[in-house]
């Protein structure tokens, strides 16, 4: 695994390559350095302002119980110190959301980056919910680390440790007082974190199988009614979110017990300094002694200091919720890639190789093999139809060539090029796959063609289109190729020869058809064959059929394994 790096191409975009969140973060940093400074910047400012208001406050008290006038002035200063309070606070948030909003931008870009580059191994691996909440709420965790989380926590930091500078200087036995509670409040919150983290990565996988669950049912909806299996579904789903509500029940629990704790100590504490300087003994007095403006600002630094401590409790707990969705984007980071290999170096050298060659090739599906030890030369311009029974390889096959799997033993040669090989930008030009059925991308009638390629021209687009019958149609919309396209917009034979169009449209010298007439009716079904003949004329053609036609070319039977 390469760690990401960001680098400018000729037009100036950044390009970034997958990597660990750590590294992804580090990077947008680097790139965002005077929003990083500002942020800084505002932290301390934020921190340093807060200190004024309480000493400026506890100058006037002073002043008054000596029987003095205060000074417009310092009232005046006294306000406008509150009102900086709330600006540099104000600043702080807004450049921290927008940090949050580049580093959710660079790291879906990352992980988006990751993701079309994996196997379809590992792609067909990842449950559906799982990878949505990876991309969703998982980032969104790693968003609140900043914006509410890590900053945040170093901002209520170093606010703890200023006041706790100045209270030195201002009541020296309350320093000592609060230094001795301090660490009790460090291993109470280690253990509220420790509880916390445990919960939170509960609940995340309990979110990550409800997610999951809703679009499996909705992909099965028929027969879950023809079954009856309706309440089973309902049950399931239930208890992933009963999973999900017990893990947060048990993080509401530490929350709700952290807060009144420090707001208990906070009000003990203060209690206690005023006792004690309220006493007669000399000896308590030359620790806790102070005047009546000294009372109103410590009592004051005391409810800032505790109001940082108790912050820390939602800090701990968005950091806590980060780090779990940072261990699961790491985790999606690590699964293996497609490999790049060198062409030059594995092209054959016999340049009469066959057009596709498939040389002892084996392959199967974890322990149960489709494929063994198979060989297959198609010649270019040939025309050859895989046949054979449910289960035999005829669709293996197809994703081999298309190196959407990559074989356990032997190679797939395309025109003498490992299939594995092959850059994924120049496929389209050697590829055109029809499938059995068509699947939309949201767009118009020509983005269904192009599949948004802006390579290809409308001219392409027209020829594609006539090839397959369609151009008449699509031509009477009220908005020819730039109508949207809806569900309802063609029938399904018509949805048949947009597909053939879209396979047909770059001009690929090899055409694959996966049982394109097993849904229609025979009336379509020979539409569909008519283009499919005007489509598939000088290219080289692999088809799956299970019926035979003396127009099918040379059929190879598949056996597959019993």
């Amino acid at each position: 695994m390469k760690n990401p790096s960001y680098k400018k191409d000729q037009t100036g975009r950044q390009n970034r390559k997958p990597g660990r969140v750590r590294t992804v973060i580090w990077n947008t940093v680097k790139c965002q350095k005077w929003l990083s400074a500002g942020i800084l910047c505002a932290v301390v400012g934020a921190v340093v302002v807060a200190l004024l208001p309480p000493l400026i406050l506890g100058k006037i008290v002073d002043t008054i119980t000596a029987g003095r006038m205060v000074p417009f002035a310092i009232i005046l200063l006294y306000f406008g110190m509150l009102a900086l309070t709330g600006i540099t606070e104000s600043i702080r948030e807004s450049l921290l959301t927008l940090f949050g909003q580049k580093i959710t931008h660079a790291l879906r870009s990352s992980l988006m980056e990751k993701f079309v580059s994996l196997t379809t191994e590992n792609i067909n691996r990842q449950e559906p919910g799982m990878l949505v909440s990876r991309f969703v709420g998982d980032v969104d965790t790693v968003e609140n680390l900043f914006t509410f989380g890590i900053i945040s926590m170093f901002a209520d930091v170093c606010k703890i440790i200023s006041i706790l500078v100045v209270i030195w200087y201002q009541n020296r036995g309350l320093t000592l007082v609060l230094l001795m509670l301090l660490p009790i409040l460090f291993v109470f919150t280690r253990q509220v974190q420790k509880n916390m983290l445990t919960a939170q990565i509960e609940n995340r996988k309990a979110v990550g199988r409800a997610s999951g669950h809703v679009p499996e049912t909705l992909h099965n909806i028929r027969t879950i009614h023809c079954l009856a299996k309706e309440r089973y579904m309902e049950e399931r789903y239930d208890q992933y979110i009963g999973e999900s509500y017990q893990a947060m029940e048990r993080t509401n629990f530490y929350d709700a017990v952290y807060s009144p704790v420090i707001l208990i100590l906070n009000a003990v504490v203060v209690a206690i300094v005023m006792l004690l300087s309220a006493t007669g003994n000399a000896k308590v007095l030359s620790l806790f002694g102070m005047s009546a403006g000294t009372a109103v600002a410590v009592m004051n630094y005391i409810s800032q200091i505790f109001t940082p401590v108790e912050s820390l409790g939602m800090e701990i707990q968005t950091i806590q919720s980060a780090i779990a969705g940072i261990h699961r984007i790491n985790e999606f980071f690590e699964l293996e890639e497609k490999k790049i290999r060198n062409l030059q170096e594995e092209q054959k050298d016999d340049i009469h190789s066959p057009f596709v060659e498939f040389e002892d090739v084996t392959f199967g599906y974890d322990e149960h093999m489709v494929l063994e030890h198979m060989n297959l030369k198609v010649e270019q311009g040939e025309q050859v139809t895989l046949s054979g029974r449910t289960g035999a390889g005829k669709s293996t096959i197809m994703k081999l060539l298309l190196g959407l799997y990559e074989p356990q033993q032997g190679q797939i040669f395309l025109q003498g090029i490992p299939v594995s090989a092959m850059r994924e930008t120049g496929k389209r030009k050697l590829y055109g796959y029809v499938e059995q059925s068509f699947h939309i991308v949201p767009g118009t009638v020509r983005d269904q063609i192009t599949l948004y390629d802006k390579t290809i021209t409308d001219r392409q687009v027209q020829v594609a289109a006539e090839l397959t019958g369609l151009k008449d149609t699509i031509e009477s919309l009220e908005h020819g190729y730039d109508t949207e396209c809806t569900p309802e917009l063609f029938s399904q034979g018509q949805w048949q020869l947009l597909s053939i169009a879209r396979a047909a449209v770059s001009e690929p010298k090899l055409l694959m058809l996966d049982e394109i007439t097993a849904n229609l009716d025979a009336e379509t079904e020979q539409e569909v064959l008519q283009a499919l003949k005007r489509v598939s004329e000088n290219r080289t053609v692999i088809s799956i059929s299970h019926r035979n036609s003396a127009e099918m070319g040379r059929i190879v039977r598949l056996l597959g394994k019993i």
